[in-house]
Order: structure tokens, then C-alpha cells, then sequence
């Protein structure tokens, strides 16, 4: 099978651009083709389906391989209710997912793209992320963010740890996060947060 590089190298706070280009190869777009259920009712209390079609999109970020497949790890709130998710790699590449498993009360999802679908220069760019340690971080500790921001493509942005152990409860699931002050937008949702060296101590799960 072909081996996908894991990502290495470190590099100092001051040296942003160098994390970047080196954990890039490691995140990817995702955009989703959504269809939700409804029931509206008419006058006389009969229940009347229908279905709502839309688009949405989040990252992902590249965790391991099997010998057929490439795994890419999200937030379940991504792909939830996706009918069609795409995976669009740091060479622009776009292929098809499968759904493997998803953990709503982490909020959490792993998604696989074959590796037969990948062409070979897609394979020799895109890289395994290091994931790194988030019990061993402290409050003021430098953080990037790396998401598909606003659905536009990846996107870059910095900060500092501003609290751990924030519980935020959304639509009945409550999670322990870290908080921090790098701008988080809609489309980072699954994204990698990483320390000065490049390595992941979170993903990128809500914005308030």
C-alpha cells in the first residue's frame, strides 16, 4: 500500500507560516450534502413529510491509515444529516467519504476516503496530523487554528489558551472544552487547533 508522511516538523511561536505549511497537507474541507426530515401538519392533524436539501461544510483532519483507507476525523454536527460528504485535500482534490462512526455526545466523527480513489500525487502531498497532549496545556498557551473558514477554504488564525474546562451544553450535549481567543468562524467546525510545535491539542467544535 502507499504510505501517506506523517507531519514532523515543529517550529518556533514567532514562525506561524512555517506550522502552517507544514500541518496543511494534514486538514481538509469538507462540504456536505445535507437532507433533513420534517412534518408539518394540516388543519386536520394529518402529518405531511417533507424533506429540506442543503449544503454544508466544516474541516477535517487526517489522523491515520488503513490499508485501504485514509481516516479523517470531524465533528459529528458536519456530517450530521449528510447524504453525500465530500473531502476536498490541501492540492484542491476532491473525493467522496464514507461515514465510519460518529459520537454525538463528544461531538465527534470519523469519516474514510478510500485509498484506490486517491490519485498518486494526492497520496505523496497530504500528510497524517501529530496529535499532541491537551491535559499538558495551560492557560496562556500559544494556539493556532486551521479550518475551512466560512466554507471558503483553509484559513489560518492565532491566539492564546483563555481557560480550560469550559462546559458548554448545545441541543441537549454538553462538552468540556478548552477556550480560546483565535477567531473561530462557521466552516472551522472540525478543524485542528494546534500548539507552537504543530501538533493537535484540540478540534475547533463552537464559536460564541
Amino acid at each position: 500500500r502507499p504510505d501517506i508522511k506523517s507531519v514532523v516538523k515543529g517550529a518556533d511561536v514567532t514562525d506561524v507560516s512555517s506550522v502552517a505549511e507544514n500541518v496543511m497537507p494534514a486538514v481538509v474541507a469538507i462540504n456536505c450534502e445535507v437532507e433533513k426530515s420534517t412534518v408539518s401538519y394540516d388543519f386536520f392533524g394529518r402529518g405531511h413529510e417533507q424533506k429540506e436539501k442543503g449544503i454544508s461544510s466544516g474541516t477535517g483532519i487526517i489522523v491515520g491509515q488503513s490499508d485501504r483507507e485514509v481516516l479523517i476525523v470531524t465533528n459529528n454536527h458536519v456530517i450530521e444529516d449528510a447524504v453525500k460528504v465530500g473531502i476536498e485535500f490541501c492540492n484542491k482534490e476532491t473525493v467522496q467519504a464514507e461515514v465510519k462512526g460518529t459520537e454525538a455526545g463528544n461531538d465527534l466523527a470519523v469519516v474514510a476516503v478510500k485509498l484506490s480513489d486517491l490519485p498518486g500525487d494526492t497520496i505523496n502531498q497530504i500528510r497524517l496530523a501529530t496529535l499532541g497532549d491537551s491535559d499538558a496545556v495551560k492557560m496562556g498557551d500559544f494556539v493556532i487554528a486551521i479550518g475551512n473558514a466560512l466554507g471558503y477554504g483553509q484559513s489560518v488564525t492565532v491566539g492564546y489558551i483563555s481557560a480550560k474546562n469550559r462546559q458548554i451544553t448545545e441541543e441537549g450535549v454538553t462538552l468540556n472544552l478548552l477556550q480560546v481567543d483565535a477567531a473561530i468562524n462557521h466552516g472551522n467546525s472540525g478543524g485542528a487547533l494546534l500548539d507552537a510545535n504543530g501538533q493537535v491539542i484540540g478540534i475547533n467544535s463552537a464559536k460564541y
